[in-house]
């Protein structure tokens, strides 16, 4: 009993020491830089997220505005780069004409004097249109963006025009794999050095496509996120890299991210070693994963010294933060 006790305890020790030695961040190569800040839709107006769906109207619920931009413009954009963001993500939907109009609704109807599905328009017809058209407040009371916003969608090669140097995280809004192909097409023709710039994520089926059309890009869908974590917890202690987190944009819950293998060092030197790019976002609890770290009691729950990615929807207050001294 002795002996058979002596076999079991042996192996189980030195493995319990393997998993350890492998993951802790004792050993771990120290990372160095600043964190990577993703500014979700740009710098954009607030609204009331309870009981939002995918059919709510979020410009009929915004918080009375502190600043003129809106979401998913060029205006937006500039802001947010000059904020301190990194990346800009925005929102891309094909066009009649083949183009790629930069928008979030897949209809036009909530933010704009528009209506129908936003694909079914073409890029002249949607620069036609007033986005800050339907932006309330008070219930209807009054509409401080109307008028304001006439001619302001702009198309992916013009976004990609005025910011010859910035990184964007490309938002396919379907679940079409023809759009994959689509936007597949319309990134293999840029230079090398641009493609490098962009990154995508958005339905399973567009990914999919893009995914195997287009080398090298890095992407993200739920099921792929998904198929990564999972593989990742049930291996990763190993150090072995599992295929599914190859070339990907892996979204990290500041609530799961420390049970994760080697959390922060070794996971973030794991991911970077296959190519992938790593975004801590809000605490998870069901939903999707656009809740950004928007507060001061998500980003104090980061480690010290952090230097991943970090998405938010608030780049113009949570940039500083990143900045501000240290007690």
């Amino acid at each position: 009993m002795q002996n058979f006790w002596r076999y079991l305890v042996f192996p189980l020790v030195g493995l319990f020491a393997f998993i350890f030695l492998n993951n802790t961040n004792l050993f771990a190569p120290e990372l160095s830089g600043k964190p990577i800040l993703l500014a979700h839709r740009g710098i954009a107006q607030r609204f009331d997220p309870v009981g939002v769906t995918n059919d709510t109207c979020t410009a009929s619920r915004i918080f009375p505005p502190t600043h003129a931009y809106l979401e998913n413009t060029l205006a937006s954009m500039h802001a947010s780069f000059e904020a301190g963001a990194d990346i800009v993500e925005l929102d891309v939907h094909p066009t009649t004409d083949g183009n790629f109009a930069v928008f979030h609704d897949w209809t036009l109807d909530c933010r704009t004097e528009g209506h129908g599905v936003t694909r079914e328009h073409s890029i002249a017809n949607l620069k036609r249109l007033d986005i800050g058209y339907g932006y309330t407040a008070d219930g209807g009371k009054t509409y401080p963006f109307r008028g304001k916003g006439v001619g302001l969608i702009p198309s992916l090669p013009e976004v990609l025009e005025t910011f010859p140097n910035r990184t964007f995280m490309i938002n396919v809004k379907s679940n079409d794999p023809e759009e994959g192909q689509k936007l597949a097409t319309f990134i293999n023709a840029l230079p090398p050095e641009r493609r490098a710039t962009l990154m995508a994520y958005g339905g399973d089926r567009p990914i999919a496509a893009l995914r195997s059309s287009v080398p090298g890009l890095r992407t993200m869908s739920r099921a792929s996120l998904k198929e990564c974590l999972l593989r990742y917890i049930a291996y990763g202690w190993t150090g072995a890299m599992p295929d599914e987190c190859r070339l990907t944009l892996v979204y990290v819950p500041i609530n799961v991210a420390p049970w994760l293998w080697g959390w922060p060092n070794r996971f973030l030197d794991r991911m970077g070693s296959v190519g992938s790019a790593v975004f801590v976002v809000g605490p998870y609890s069901g939903g999707d994963f656009s809740t950004g770290m928007d507060s001061n009691e998500e980003l104090a729950r980061l480690p010290e010294g952090y230097s991943g990615g970090v998405l938010t929807n608030e780049i113009e207050t949570v940039a500083p933060w990143f900045f501000r001294p240290r007690s």
